[in-house]
């Protein structure tokens, strides 16, 4: 599969989980880049692989094969996803895994959260995203100090 489509159904699928639950499937940053918004860290990651010094699950699962493409080449299996994330995922691959990698780039482009960079990477807001999504401002703000918390909770034991 084009890397390019990759990002894109993954930011589809964590932005319909931000919208629908509150909260999205992973805890990666959002930016606005030339061909649509991205999952920092995925692109990344499939971009210029891990670093040295990171866990090599990316790399036991996933791979690079021709021009812009990956394959999967080991089941990374779902045991991190629930049910509902993972018939999200099945749902969104349903909507948007028909289209071209080009395709699928003009449908990021109709966000409206996304900006043109003007060929650089800027920061998405999820309050952004939420707003996008036609969500209230008070909901907005019960969302966004949720993942907050829930970001504070999670650097306390990952530095442990």
């Amino acid at each position: 599969m084009s890397y390019m489509k990759l990002i894109k159904l993954l930011y589809f699928a964590d932005r319909e989980a931000l919208l629908r639950w509150g909260s999205p499937i992973t805890t990666d940053a959002y930016f606005s880049m030339g061909r649509g918004p991205v999952l920092s860290r995925v692109h990344d990651l499939i971009t210029e692989g891990a670093s040295p010094n990171e866990p090599h699950f990316w790399e036991e699962h996933i791979q690079p094969c021709g021009d812009h493409e990956v394959k999967l080449i080991n089941d990374p299996s779902n045991g991190e996803l629930s049910e509902i994330e993972e018939e999200l995922l099945d749902e969104v691959f349903a909507r948007h895994g028909h289209l071209s990698r080009w395709d699928i780039v003009e449908e990021a482009h109709k966000l409206p959260e996304w900006k043109d960079p003007q060929g650089s990477a800027v920061p998405m807001d999820i309050e952004d995203i939420l707003r996008a999504g036609q969500k209230s401002p008070q909901d907005i703000e019960a969302i966004s100090r949720e993942l907050e918390a829930a970001e504070h909770v999670h650097a306390l034991f990952a530095s442990r």
